[in-house]
């Protein structure tokens, strides 16, 4: 399912209707949420594998507990490993109240990352997932407002929300399936009841017009017409130093209104469109398999992989999440063919638009890009 489907109901009426707007709770199917992040895969991140601060830290009564606290030393090789989580430590605080926060979680865990993946491809904007795991009527933050929009998922047990907009206190109970987006600023705290609680966060780090405003601006601050030192005896007469202020102001005016923002446009989409965290799961199996590729093999889309294609003079330019691509705008149509499978295929499928030698050519050098995996 689509992941902004999923976490709001209906993307359209989401982005249309509800996107920095207001308070938005819509119900999950559970079945629907399984495998993203559950009180199982918690328990197998802090007892079994290696996690280092940050990407888990602690929280009690409002206040995040010193990393001491809950890490200990190791080395491997002789090479110390500072802030490794040491894991009794954490179950022994967390047993005595502290709210477990594993943060950065679309960087080590698989579900979370193509999640995310997902919403920033539907949504443009920057998005990160953390997770609070807290213990029995245990509250981990007070009210609190945060400086981005968030989507909350429910994985386990239960937590009582308190959520504030124009109309005052509103009471939200968070049991698995349900999920909440709070536009940025929205005041709220949580609460634990009898049972201990999970709940992931996905934090969505909102563009706003003030940022693609300065990519206009700043160069235009920056240029030599601006650079020249203000007069000597400078206040000596204000209305004259006003009147020339107002010119400068009146050229940097001119200068806005005829800023040509298409090209800084296509780059500000070529790095956010190639700046995401990479979604490679198998990639090393793909690449053991990929010298043997011929046109029969079977492929697909990678789960999770996004390409958006631009032309660029004799070039295409491929954004593909984590990095740019170029190829010749002559093989546009096999592109824009083998970007839109939905289901497996064979470099043969795509000989309609190149021989079949240059689709294996085409087909291997996407598969070791990422944009396409073989299928086993």
């Amino acid at each position: 399912m689509d992941p902004l489907d999923l976490l709001s109901g209906d993307a359209h009426t989401f982005i249309e209707e509800v996107w920095g707007r207001r308070i938005h709770v819509h119900t999950i199917p559970e079945a629907d949420l399984a495998g993203l992040f559950d009180i199982e895969q918690a328990d197998h991140l802090i007892t079994q594998t290696a996690l280092r601060t940050p990407q888990l830290r602690l929280a009690q009564s409002g206040s995040v507990l010193a990393e001491s606290r809950f890490t200990r030393q190791a080395s491997i090789a002789g090479k110390p490993m500072t802030g490794l989580i040491d894991p009794r430590k954490v179950l022994d605080l967390f047993s005595d109240g502290a709210t477990i926060v594993f943060q950065g979680l679309q960087r080590y865990w698989e579900p979370l990352r193509q999640l995310v993946r997902g919403l920033e491809t539907a949504l443009g904007h920057p998005c990160q997932a953390n997770a609070y795991l807290t213990p029995p009527g245990s509250q981990g933050f007070a009210l609190h407002s945060d400086s981005h929009d968030v989507f909350v998922f429910q994985t386990f047990g239960a937590k009582e929300w308190e959520v504030h907009d124009d109309a005052g206190a509103h009471q939200v109970r968070m049991v698995p399936g349900t999920s909440m987006y709070l536009p940025t600023g929205t005041p709220h705290m949580a609460r634990t009841q009898a049972t201990a609680s999970l709940h992931v966060t996905i934090g969505i780090n909102r563009y706003v017009w003030r940022d693609l405003v300065r990519r206009v601006v700043d160069p235009i601050l920056a240029a030599d017409a601006l650079a020249g030192p203000l007069p000597a005896d400078l206040f000596a007469d204000p209305d004259a130093l006003a009147a020339a202020l107002r010119a400068k102001l009146a050229e940097v005016a001119d200068a806005v209104r005829t800023s040509e923002v298409e090209p800084m446009l296509a780059s500000f989409e070529r790095t956010f469109g190639s700046g995401r965290q990479p979604v490679l799961g198998g990639g090393l199996l793909d690449r053991l398999d990929v010298t043997d590729l011929t046109a029969d093999t079977p492929v697909r889309r990678r789960p999770g992989s996004t390409c958006v294609i631009r032309p660029d003079g004799e070039r295409l330019r491929l954004l593909l999440g984590d990095r740019v691509l170029t190829v010749p705008a002559r093989i546009a149509g096999a592109v824009d063919d083998i970007a839109g499978q939905s289901g497996a295929f064979t470099a043969a499928d795509v000989a309609d638009h190149l021989d079949t030698d240059s689709a294996v050519v085409l087909v291997r050098r996407l598969v070791r890009e990422g944009l396409l995996e073989v299928v086993r």
